[in-house]
Formats: structure tokens, C-alpha cells, sequence
């Protein structure tokens, strides 16, 4: 047998992936404590626990610029395998706002993990039970009512907006640095109510320190245990059901810089589903009340182009497009 039949005989898988040699970089172009920060370090702990990967992951926060820090930095490692990014929203927001030089396609989509909600919350001290009682409060003050958010003309500001927009109440928008911090206002009644996710102010509602009056989806939220005493995500209706017509959800995708290969991005889509498959994961999303749609390849290119071109719309709407 010739040396070049050998070589033709073996087989395909005999010919090893590729797989990190060094410290994988795991970007969170947005604070501490928020959803997006929440979910890397469950990520990077999953991974850890179970020894998914032979190298290390290590959580990097760079919220600076309302997330460009961290979108431009992976925008300049184009071709870098060792480095992954976690999105949200301000995927599009941040550029749109701010004229900052980075696009989508600047990077490489890898894996969709959940999209997550946003709920209208109030201090539960107050006498609020309803959407509609809330904010016929908030139109009788004339723009009094504060309301907190994570940055400034982001996706808690385009809600906001949309909010306002439905219903004639106006709001003095009051931005803050990440969602933790925005649900600590909330319960020291330093802002009237939020938009926050869920995973942002579980613990709040848990102590029985916030009240949740609806959740921006187009369905409710499928989790049927309680949290509180009374109430489970389920039992919180949808902003429709309540006659605020407004919905949003946010992407809590994986991307890398461009330039890698099919190889590369291929690790990482075997790494997350396997992060998907774990008991700890199914657990998160529960306690987070995600909405546990997944999506990677071009289906997920797809999705992300679709939700460009809706962010335009909404920003165009909202006033917030930079000129």
C-alpha cells in the first residue's frame, strides 16, 4: 500500500479539533451584578464544576461607553479564538446611539442561550397593583415619577419610551451603572418603578421588597413554582393581558471576534450545549424566568439581523438615533 493511500485511509476524526491552549477571555460589555454579568459568571462556573474545557475562563467586565469598550475590543481581535462575548441588547443600541464604529457583523454569532425578560416593577410598599393603576398615577403626576434603568438611551429607556408612548404618562428616566444597582434604588424608593429582568430583582421580590406588575413577553412566563409565598413567575401577567400593549425581549447571546474559523466557533457551540445540558443550567433559567429560546448557525445570524433592523425602528421612534 502506497504512503498516499495510508494518509487517504485515515479516517476524518482521527484529526483533532481545535480547542483553546490559554486562558479564554470572556467579555461582558456591561457592568457587575446585572443579567448579562449574572449569566457569564454562571457560564464560567458551569464550565469550571464540571471541567467542560482543559483551560480556563475568565469573567472580563467592560461597560465603559455603554458597552462599546467591550464590543470595540473584540471588534480589534478579529481572528482571536480565546476571546467570546457575551450581548444584549446594546448590541445595537450602543452603536446607533452613540455613532460608536462597530456593527453585528463585526463579530462571528456562536450560540443563542435564552432571551430574557423584562418586568415592571414598583416598591412593594406602595399601593400599586396594577399596571394600570400604576400609571394612571404616573400620568396624574406630570412627569414626576421617576423611573430607573440600566444606561442611558438602552433598552430599559426604549421600554420606557414605548411605555410612555402607549399610555400619555411621562417619566423622569434616571439611569444607572447595572441592573443590581437599578433594583437597590427601586427598594430604597430613590425611582418609582423599573423595567428590569427578572434574574435583576428576584432577590428583591423574594424579601418582599419589590411587586412585579407585568412582563413585557407575549405569553407568561412558563415557571409555576413559587418564588414568594404566594406567587410564581407564571402568576405575573403579560403587560398585554393587563392593556399596555407593549412587548420586548433581549438577546443573551455568544459571540466572538470575526475572522475565526468554522473550527473555533464549532468548540464553542459543542461547549455551550453542553453547559445547556446540565441540571445547573435548566435550574438558572428557572430562577431567571427566561424565555429558553435557542438558536445558533444561520438561524441565529438570521434572528440578529431581524433584531437590527427592529432597533432601528424602535430607536428612530424613541428619538435616540445619534446624527
Amino acid at each position: 500500500m502506497s504512503a498516499t493511500m495510508t494518509v487517504a485511509l485515515i479516517p476524518h476524526h482521527a484529526v483533532a479539533a481545535w480547542e483553546p491552549t490559554r486562558t479564554v477571555e470572556f467579555v461582558v460589555p456591561a457592568g457587575t451584578g446585572g443579567g448579562a454579568d449574572q449569566m457569564a459568571r454562571f457560564i464560567q462556573g458551569i464550565v469550571a464544576k464540571n471541567k467542560l474545557m482543559k483551560q480556563p475562563m475568565v469573567v472580563v467586565n467592560k461597560s465603559g461607553g455603554a458597552g462599546a469598550e467591550g464590543f470595540l475590543d473584540v471588534k480589534e481581535s478579529r481572528g482571536e479564538p480565546h476571546k467570546i462575548i457575551i450581548t444584549l441588547s446594546n448590541l445595537f443600541t450602543t452603536p446607533l446611539a452613540t455613532n460608536t464604529p462597530f456593527n453585528w457583523r463585526d463579530l462571528k454569532p456562536v450560540q443563542m442561550m435564552a432571551l430574557d425578560n423584562f418586568v415592571l416593577w414598583v416598591n412593594a410598599a406602595t399601593p400599586y397593583k396594577t399596571p394600570k393603576e400604576y400609571l394612571e398615577a404616573a400620568k396624574a403626576a406630570g412627569g414626576k415619577f421617576k423611573m430607573g434603568g440600566t444606561g442611558s438611551k438602552q433598552e430599559d429607556q426604549i421600554i420606557t419610551v414605548a411605555v410612555e408612548r402607549q399610555t400619555g404618562a411621562k417619566f423622569t428616566y434616571i439611569s444607572y451603572r447595572g441592573g443590581g444597582e437599578v433594583a437597590v434604588q427601586l427598594v430604597g424608593n430613590h425611582v418609582d418603578s423599573t423595567v428590569n429582568n427578572p434574574i435583576e430583582a428576584v432577590a428583591q421580590w423574594r424579601a418582599g421588597s419589590l411587586r412585579p406588575l407585568c412582563v413585557f413577553d407575549g405569553k407568561r412566563m412558563p415557571y409555576k413554582e413559587k418564588i414568594t409565598k404566594t406567587m410564581s413567575w407564571y402568576d405575573i401577567p403579560t403587560c398585554k393581558e393587563t392593556g399596555l400593549d407593549v412587548e420586548y425581549l433581549m438577546l443573551r447571546g455568544i459571540f466572538m471576534p470575526g475572522g475565526v474559523t468554522a473550527d473555533q466557533v464549532q468548540f464553542y457551540v459543542d461547549l455551550l450545549k453542553k453547559v445547556r445540558e446540565t441540571p445547573e443550567w435548566t435550574s438558572f433559567l428557572e430562577q431567571g424566568a427566561f424565555n429558553q429560546t435557542t438558536l445558533n448557525g444561520k438561524e441565529y445570524e438570521d434572528w440578529v439581523a431581524r433584531e437590527e433592523a427592529r432597533h432601528i425602528m424602535l430607536m428612530k421612534e424613541a428619538g435616540f438615533l445619534a446624527r
